[in-house]
């Protein structure tokens, strides 16, 4: 049988070192002997001897609802297999944290990620309630964590000189060192005319970066693991 869709960039092979590496644009690939973590809902393929358990309220720290109505329900995956995971075609990145690291992600954008990162639910400082309270996950130590994003991701650079602002509704996340507030640009008068539906954006100041995508949030669908 011939055809493109069996070019060599398209077929699964069996992986040659223990972890996760990326599959594809779309897709990231998880040789597991022990565990990893996931979002619910985003295994799309596995082969092995893996079991897949649903993380309750209170012990992945994912779960926020009964404060903001938000939340990222996460999956524990156990066993010796492969496991590949995506969601909704987003593009998929790796981002590899040594010790000292330490990056705040939305808990949207998460995918999977090693057991050996550590990770809490915080806050962002000053955005009060504003995007449904915008809780964040922060991630520190040594192991790899999976983002995904819809479209290309922007990075852009935040020094003591240039603050960035940016949409609370397209922030990916952001280094964890950088200090965050609340920015209200559209003026009273404006409101009262009907906005221009940017009234109030995220300030980082510090030194780092911060991860946006090239869209605003979309309502998140249900789980389906």
């Amino acid at each position: 049988m011939n055809s493109d869709l069996f070019a060599s960039e398209n077929m699964a092979t069996p992986a040659t070192a223990p972890g996760m590496t990326q599959q594809n644009a779309k897709s990231i690939k998880y040789a597991l002997d022990g565990e990893c973590y996931a979002r619910q809902g985003s295994m799309i393929a596995y082969r092995g001897d893996l079991h897949f358990e649903k993380q309750g309220q209170g012990v992945g720290k994912f779960l926020k609802r009964a404060v903001t109505g938000e939340g990222l329900a996460l999956m524990a995956i156990r066993g010796r297999g492969e496991v590949w995971f995506a969601h909704e075609a987003a593009n998929c990145f790796i981002i590899d944290l040594a010790p000292g690291d330490g990056i705040t992600v939305n808990g949207r954008n998460v995918l999977c990620f090693d057991p050996s990162l550590s990770y809490e639910i915080k806050v962002v400082k000053g955005a009060g309630m504003v995007g449904g309270g915008l809780f964040n996950s922060v991630f520190s130590g040594q192991g790899k964590l999976a983002v995904m994003c819809e479209g290309n991701p922007l990075v852009i650079p935040v020094s003591p000189q240039s603050p960035v602002f940016v949409d609370t509704d397209a922030v990916v996340g952001w280094s964890s060192g950088l200090q965050t507030s609340l920015h209200r640009s559209q003026s009273l008068g404006s409101m009262l005319r009907g906005g221009s539906g940017e009234a109030v954006q995220l300030r980082l100041d510090g030194e780092g970066f911060v991860i946006v995508r090239p869209s605003e949030l979309r309502p998140e669908k249900t789980a389906g693991n």
